[in-house]
């Protein structure tokens, strides 16, 4: 039988309640319905102190520097930000401005975000498919975009953007056929 699949996940919100992190949270459980993973979340909020204050990977505490490597030897990265006047975060940028160029190359990541409104939806295509595309990381061609309005109380309530979320966890499927057939066979 194969290894579980080493997702990274990593919500770029710095708080608490949040709307990202929740999305987070559900898409890697929608791929846990279809793959044998071993699951980790970095929460941008529990290191942003740490990573805003270094200028380099050198400055970085050990606990910091677990999560940098964590992200550069995942299987697969879920990788979901909240929209900020159009953009991700300076704080998210930073973070992966401390990933080795080299990493991420053939990564596949997944790619998801939250924003106030549906005007923010093609952060999805035009701000973070290039940031991923500079590491050469094979961004997957759905992504999963959540408005404010699909939330109640911090909580998914929308039926089309839970079905965006499972189709995209099917779109990753075959990328890991070998292990998927695995999980078919336990199951």
């Amino acid at each position: 039988m194969s290894k579980p699949i080493n997702v990274v996940a990593v919500t770029g919100s710095t708080f608490r309640p949040s709307r990202t992190l929740v999305l987070t949270q559900a898409i890697v459980a929608e791929l846990g319905k279809h793959l044998p993973i071993r699951s980790h979340l970095i929460e941008l909020g529990d290191i942003a102190r740490s990573v805003g204050g270094a200028l380099s990977r050198k400055e970085l505490p050990e606990t910091v520097e677990h999560e940098l490597r964590a992200i550069e030897t995942a299987d697969l990265l879920v990788v979901a930000t909240p929209v900020y006047r159009g953009s991700y975060p300076g704080q998210f940028k930073h973070l992966f401005d401390l990933i080795d160029l080299n990493a991420l190359v053939d990564t596949p990541v997944l790619l998801a975000a939250t924003g106030g409104s549906e005007r923010h939806a093609l952060v999805l295509d035009h701000q973070l498919r290039p940031l991923f595309s500079f590491f050469q990381s094979l961004t997957l061609p759905i992504g999963v975009y959540a408005s404010e309005a699909d939330f109640d109380n911090y909580q998914i309530a929308s039926d089309a953007l839970k079905a965006r979320i499972a189709l995209a966890a099917e779109r990753a499927v075959p990328l890991f056929a070998d292990n998927a057939a695995d999980l078919l066979k336990i199951a």
